[in-house]
C-alpha cells in the first residue's frame, strides 16, 4: 500500500462505518481462519449519532490503548461517515463532531445516492458497505495502534462504462469550544485549549485539501473507474500526546499498509480470544458462553488507555462511558489485572504497574489516579482493599515469568506490612479499614463498599498522624489479607526467599484462627464484621460474609452454615443471585443503595469461587448460570456489562461497560 493510503488511514475512525468496497456481501465476511472472532460479530451495539458533545445515548468503539473512540451512525444519509471522534483526552469524555470525516460521492457530476447496507462491528474493527447506481463502497476502520486510527474506503464501479468518481470530504460542526484546525498539506491539525493532545486528520497525498477557517475544512479526490475496477483510499486520524512523537507516528503511519494492519489485528483478536473461550469449564461449553466471553473481551478493550500525563503505565479505566471513572483505581486494577491475565499477560502486568507506580515509601497504594490532576485530583485520601498479591499470583501462573515477581514482590511485602502498621488500631493482629485524613467517608470508601449498612454507625479511631481506623474490624479485609499471606508465600517460594514462606504461612495459620473465631455468629450462620474489641458482631447479612470462603478460611461448617443462606431464595439466591445484602433486610434498596442491595459482578464471584472452594460444584454452576441468565443484557448482542445489577428483576444499573464486571464474566467462566 502506498504513503497515501497510509495516511488517510484517519478518515478511517469515522468513515469506518460508512463506505462500501466491492461485493459489500461478500466483503463483509470474516475469513474462515478467525471462526473464533466472530463470536465478537456486533456483539455490542455502537450505533450512535451523539445530540450534543456529552451525549452517552450509545456505545464507543476504540482499540490498542486509544484515547478515542467511534461509533456507527444511527440513521443513513447522502453522506458517508463515522460518528465522533469521541475524545477521552480531554473533559472526561466528549464527542469533537458528530462527524469529523463525512463524505459525498460524485458519480459523473452527480452526486450519488447511496444505499446503507448492515454494518458490523468485530473486536478487531468495524466494517459496513454502500450500494448506489454504478458504484458499490465499502469501509473497514481499524486502529493501527494506540495514536492513529485508519480507515479504509474501497469504491467499485459496477458498471460496464468508464465513470469519473470524486470524493468530497467536509465534517459536521465542531461541539466543544476550544478547539481550532491549521493545515500543512494534506494534513489538517486539530488543536484544542483543554488537552496537550493533538490532533491530525490526514488526507491522501493526491487530494485537494482546503482550509476554510479555523473551525472548517474540505478536501476532495478525483479519478477514474474502469467498468469492475475498484480503488482504494486510506484516511489516518492521530491523536498523541506530547510524550509520544508526532513526527515518528507519521513517519510510520505513511509507510503502513492498511490490509497488513487488518490481518495483524484480526489475528490479536483471534488469538486472545482462543486464549478465553477456549478455557472454559466444560458445564460452560454452550456457545453463548463463548459470545458472553467475547463481550467481556470487548468490554475491557474498550476501556484500555495508553500511559499518558500523570499515568506511567497502561491500563484499564472502570468505564469511559461514565465521565467520572476516567482513571484508574487500585482494587478496580487488581480484579482487572486477573481478567486480563486470561490472554494479555503483558497488559495485565502493566495494569497492575500503574497503581504501584504512585507506591508510598511506607507501603501505601493511593485510591484513584488520572491522567489529569486539572480536572481531577489523585485520591490520597484512602487505598482500597489488598487483592494485589492475588492478582500477581494469577498472572505468574499464566506465564511463569519470574522477573517479575521479583520485580513486584517487595512492593507487595510492603503494602501488606503497611495495613499491619497503619491500620490495625489495637495492634491485636486485625486489621480495620481507615482513611489518611481521618475522614469517615474515605475510610467507608477504603472498604470498596462505600455506603454498605456495616458502617451505618462507624466512627473514626486516630492510630497516629495521617493514619485513622474505623471502629470496627472487618471480616472481608481479614480475609484478603489472609489470602494474601498464602499468595505472598507462594511468590516467596518463587524467588526462593525460603524464611518469608515460612512466616507468612505461619502467620496465615494465626490469621485464620482468628477469623473463624472472632468474626463468625455460631447462632446466625454468618461472618459479620465486629466492633474493636471483637465481642460485638455488626449484624446485617452482606457479601462479606462469604469472603472467607473465596479466602479458604473458613472452616467446613462454617462454610456449610454461609452457603445455606447463600442459596436461600428468601435471602440472596435471587434472580441474579449473590448481591450484596440479604433481600429481607430492612435497609435493602437496589435502585437507591448502590451497596446496599445492587449485585456487583465481583461479589458474586467471590461467592461462587467461595462454593468451589469448598466442594459444592453444583450450587456454584446453578449460581453462575443464574447470574449470567438474570442479569439484563449480559446474553443479548448490543447490551453492554453493567456495573451493577438489580438482584430481584436484573435491571442493569450505575455505569455501563464496566471493566470489573467484564473481568468476573472471565473468571466466572474459565478455568482458573
Amino acid at each position: 500500500m502506498s504513503l497515501n493510503k497510509a495516511y488517510q488511514f484517519i478518515m478511517v475512525l469515522i468513515f469506518i462505518l460508512s463506505f462500501g468496497c466491492n461485493n459489500s456481501k461478500e466483503s463483509i465476511k470474516v475469513d474462515k481462519e478467525y471462526m473464533t472472532l466472530n463470536h465478537s460479530k456486533n456483539i455490542l451495539d455502537y450505533r450512535i449519532t451523539p445530540k450534543d458533545s456529552v451525549d452517552k445515548s450509545g456505545l464507543m468503539f476504540s482499540d490498542q490503548g486509544a484515547w478515542f473512540a467511534f461509533g456507527l451512525h444511527k440513521e443513513s444519509n447522502d453522506s458517508i461517515g463515522f460518528s465522533g471522534p469521541f475524545l477521552m483526552t480531554q473533559q472526561n469524555g466528549v464527542w469533537l463532531s458528530t462527524s469529523l470525516i463525512s463524505t459525498l460521492i460524485k458519480v459523473n457530476s452527480n452526486f450519488a445516492s447511496l444505499k446503507r447496507e448492515k454494518g458490523y462491528s468485530y473486536s478487531s474493527h468495524l466494517e459496513q458497505s454502500y450500494s448506489g447506481e454504478n458504484i458499490s463502497v465499502f469501509e473497514k476502520l481499524v486502529f493501527k495502534n494506540g495514536h492513529t486510527a485508519l480507515l479504509q474506503t474501497n469504491i467499485k464501479n459496477t458498471s460496464n462504462k468508464n465513470i469519473n468518481l470524486e470524493f468530497l470530504w467536509g465534517h459536521s460542526p465542531i461541539l466543544i469550544d476550544g478547539i481550532s484546525f491549521s493545515k500543512s498539506g494534506n494534513i489538517i491539525k486539530i488543536n484544542s485549549v483543554n488537552t496537550n493532545a493533538k490532533g491530525y486528520l490526514t488526507f491522501p497525498k493526491n487530494s485537494h485539501v482546503q482550509l476554510v477557517d479555523s473551525l472548517q475544512y474540505k478536501a476532495k479526490s478525483s479519478f477514474n473507474l474502469k467498468p469492475n475496477e475498484t480503488k482504494e483510499t486510506v484516511i489516518a486520524l492521530t491523536f498523541i500526546f506530547p510524550e509520544y512523537s508526532w513526527e515518528e507516528e507519521q513517519k510510520q503511519t505513511a509507510s503502513i499498509d492498511f490490509d497488513s494492519v487488518l490481518v495483524a489485528r484480526k489475528t490479536e483478536k483471534e488469538s486472545q480470544l482462543q486464549s478465553i473461550i477456549k478455557n472454559r469449564k466444560p458445564q460452560f461449553k454452550n456457545s453463548k458462553y463463548a459470545d458472553v466471553l467475547a463481550k467481556a473481551h470487548l468490554t475491557l478493550q474498550n476501556n484500555w488507555r495508553l500511559a499518558a500525563g500523570e499515568l506511567k503505565h497502561e491500563g484499564l479505566f472502570p468505564s469511559y462511558h461514565y465521565k467520572w471513572f476516567n482513571g484508574f483505581w487500585s482494587w478496580d486494577s487488581w480484579k482487572h489485572a486477573v481478567g486480563l491475565s486470561y490472554y494479555d499477560t503483558n497488559l495485565a502486568k502493566n495494569q497492575m504497574r500503574a497503581m504501584f507506580d504512585f507506591q508510598k515509601e511506607d507501603g501505601f497504594i493511593v485510591d484513584c489516579v488520572y491522567r489529569d490532576t486539572t480536572i481531577e485530583a489523585h485520591n490520597y485520601r484512602d487505598t482500597k482493599p489488598p487483592l494485589s498479591a492475588w492478582a500477581i499470583t494469577k498472572i505468574y501462573k499464566k506465564d511463569k515469568d519470574v522477573e517479575f515477581v521479583k520485580e513486584f514482590y517487595p512492593k507487595l511485602k510492603k503494602y501488606h506490612e503497611w495495613w499491619y502498621k497503619k491500620r490495625d488500631h489495637d495492634q491485636d493482629g486485625l486489621c480495620e479499614y481507615g482513611s489518611t485524613d481521618g475522614s469517615l467517608i474515605a475510610a467507608k470508601w477504603e472498604s470498596g463498599m462505600d455506603n454498605a449498612i456495616r458502617f451505618d454507625d462507624s466512627k473514626i479511631l486516630k492510630n497516629e498522624e495521617g493514619a485513622y481506623s474505623l471502629n470496627q474490624e472487618s471480616v472481608d479485609l481479614n480475609a484478603y489479607l489472609y489470602a494474601e499471606k498464602l499468595y505472598l508465600s507462594e511468590l516467596a517460594m518463587i524467588i526462593n526467599k525460603q524464611d518469608d514462606v515460612k512466616i507468612y504461612k505461619n502467620d496465615a495459620e494465626i490469621l485464620k484462627t482468628k477469623i473463624q473465631s472472632q468474626f463468625f455468629d455460631t447462632i446466625d450462620g454468618w461472618f459479620y464484621d465486629t466492633n474493636i474489641d471483637g465481642d460485638i458482631f455488626i449484624k446485617g447479612e452482606g457479601s462479606e460474609g462469604w469472603t472467607a470462603l473465596w479466602a479458604n478460611a473458613a472452616t467446613l461448617k462454617q462454610a456449610k452454615a454461609i452457603k445455606e443462606k447463600m442459596i436461600n431464595p428468601k435471602k440472596f439466591y435471587t434472580k441474579v443471585p449473590f448481591q450484596t445484602m440479604s433481600a429481607d433486610n430492612n435497609r435493602f434498596d437496589p435502585l437507591e443503595g448502590y451497596w446496599r442491595g445492587p449485585n456487583w459482578l465481583d461479589q458474586a464471584y467471590f461467592g461462587v469461587k467461595g462454593l468451589r472452594n469448598y466442594g459444592f460444584n453444583i450450587e456454584a454452576d446453578k449460581a453462575t448460570i443464574q447470574i449470567i441468565e438474570g442479569a439484563e443484557g449480559i446474553l443479548a448482542k448490543g447490551k453492554s456489562i453493567r456495573e451493577n445489577y438489580h438482584p430481584l428483576t436484573g435491571e442493569g444499573l450505575n455505569a455501563e461497560n464496566f471493566s470489573w464486571s467484564a473481568a468476573h464474566l472471565i473468571m466466572l467462566l474459565t478455568q482458573d
